[in-house]
């Protein structure tokens, strides 16, 4: 199985395309007038607190300020028995106040006691220190927490965390063993847990302890730095879209990266050799062609169908995506299919063929929250359980948390999809002067 990442800069954004069998599976975009702040950590000072939403309103200095909910600012350290890191809890939640030291307990006592025991209690105009796990939305601010986590190439390295843990994706007791003593060497670490990605899978002991090595050195480095900044304050930036796609997406499996771009040609070259490896080095590649990149390999048509309302597939049944402000709606067509089939045959049919096409397109649009697919009505309780089983399994390849719910009698699957940021349709279109948004022009 053939598998490439293709990046295609130009003026004003930055393209990426997972293509997998011929076919892209994945799309990203990046914008120089939108820039994402997931992942990037600030210094805020609490501008007001809520207790009727169980939140607190934090200044990060952008134009809206940060949403924090209180049960996201609670002590980070999970075992009863160690006691918080000295300094850096301090340095989190801002001034002299620490949180109470954590105490033994019985293991009787009640969660809520233990919850109540570890809270800590903001204060208006405290200073602390969050990181965004969601991009501003509509009029919404960023959504905030204070359980902060770096992200590498193998590891997740959580500074005010003393737990350790492996994928669960990872499943074999042998390769999970094995990853547990590894981790056992990460004495370097005086602070700290760490979490093992999937990709670490049958990977060696030397890199999965450089990449650690590398996200504990850059804690200190953030660290250090909000220590002398004033809130508010960006402490750390997640990076750029290039960096995130070679972090996440370049793995074995892939057998080529090309990007139009010398510059970023050279950059990637060297941050691959110096915390990947050599071996990766070769599958890196600079396009130099007189045409578009995404048009030399065909790529540009097919990414066409992202801002398509009706997708089409092959067995001549299609899809209908329409986002509304509150939820995703997906609808399915029947359309040209042709079975030598019964009724209900035939729909069960034509729902397993779109299955894959809807999982494909909620990652290309990258669309979250709530998604309602209307399936073409099933009678059979057996094929039910076939499509949720197949979109349960074509969802799996996906970056983001998904939960899929059992089909509905009215024939409705409800789902969520984690969404952290603007959809790509969102980042490429504004609302339209003439019909302001509803998609239709008045007929005089």
């Amino acid at each position: 199985m053939t598998k490439e990442i293709l990046i295609q800069t130009q003026k004003g954004e930055k393209l990426v395309a997972i293509i997998e069998k011929g076919r892209v599976e994945d799309f990203h975009i990046e914008v120089d007038r939108y820039q994402s702040l997931l992942g990037n950590i600030y210094k805020g000072k609490v501008e007001s607190i809520v207790p009727s939403i169980n939140a607190a309103f934090v200044n990060i200095g952008q134009q809206r300020n940060g949403f924090l909910y209180l049960t996201d600012a609670v002590n980070p350290l999970i075992e009863d028995e160690i006691s918080p890191p000295k300094g850096i809890l301090r340095k989190i939640f801002g001034g002299k106040q620490e949180p109470p030291p954590a105490k033994k307990t019985a293991r009787n006592n009640n969660r809520r006691n233990k919850k109540e025991e570890n809270q800590i209690h903001l204060k208006v105009g405290q200073e602390i220190l969050v990181q965004v796990v969601k991009d501003p939305f509509g009029e919404k601010g960023a959504r905030l927490t204070t359980h902060l986590t770096l992200p590498g190439r193998f590891v997740v390295y959580m500074p005010c965390d003393k737990q350790h843990g492996i994928s669960k994706k990872i499943e074999k007791s042998d390769e999970r063993l094995r990853l547990r003593e590894v981790i056992k060497g990460f004495t370097f670490a005086k602070a700290g847990g760490f979490i093992i990605r999937t990709v670490a899978l049958k990977q060696g002991k030397r890199e999965i302890v450089r990449d650690a090595k590398f996200l504990y050195s850059m804690w200190l480095k953030i660290y250090k730095k909000s220590e002398k900044e004033s809130a508010p304050a960006l402490i750390y930036e997640e990076g750029e879209l290039t960096w995130k796609m070679v972090r996440d997406y370049l793995t074995d499996k892939v057998d080529k990266l090309i990007i139009d771009s010398q510059e970023d040609y050279l950059k990637i070259r060297k941050f691959v050799q110096t915390l990947i490896g050599k071996e990766m080095v070769n599958k890196i590649h600079c396009y130099k062609g007189d045409i578009p990149l995404f048009d030399a390999k065909h790529v540009s048509k097919e990414l066409q169908t992202v801002y398509d309302t009706n997708v089409y597939t092959k067995c001549g049944a299609y899809i209908v995506i329409e986002p509304t402000e509150g939820l995703i709606v997906v609808d399915v067509n029947s359309g040209k299919f042709k079975a030598k089939a019964s009724p209900g045959d035939a729909a069960f049919m034509v729902n397993m063929r779109v299955v894959p096409e809807i999982a494909r397109q909620l990652r290309l649009r990258d669309l979250g929250g709530i998604i309602v697919i209307d399936f073409i009505d099933m009678v059979k309780d057996e094929h039910k359980r076939k499509v949720i089983a197949s979109l349960k399994k074509e969802l799996s390849k996906d970056y983001a948390k998904t939960e899929v719910n059992r089909i509905s009698p009215l024939g409705l699957v409800e789902m969520t999809r984690a969404r952290t940021g603007k959809t790509v349709e969102s980042l490429s279109f504004g609302k339209c002067p003439f019909c302001g948004g509803r998609g239709r022009v008045k007929v005089c």
